[in-house]
């Protein structure tokens, strides 16, 4: 079973705008806004066999989780 890869889309904390980090990384990308970054970590997912996109608020929590790929636990219905 593929591992699942996880981008993160963040408020970036030293220059402002928000990061695009490979979970357990550093970030890959930097944008000024959130739809662009939102939109760079979903291309990146979709190149990974399992690729999961976390949204996050200003206050650092999950607002949104969008997984790519073959997921191995699809829900039900």
């Amino acid at each position: 079973m593929a591992k699942r890869t996880t981008y993160d889309v963040q408020p970036a904390k030293q220059r402002g705008g928000w990061d695009v980090v490979k979970e357990g990384g550093a970030a890959v990308s930097h944008h000024q806004t959130k739809p662009p970054a939102i939109e760079s970590a979903v291309r990146h997912a979709k190149h990974e066999p399992l690729g999961e996109v976390r949204i996050k608020g200003r206050d650092g929590k999950i607002q949104d989780e969008r997984t790519y790929g073959k997921d191995p636990y699809p829900p039900k219905g």
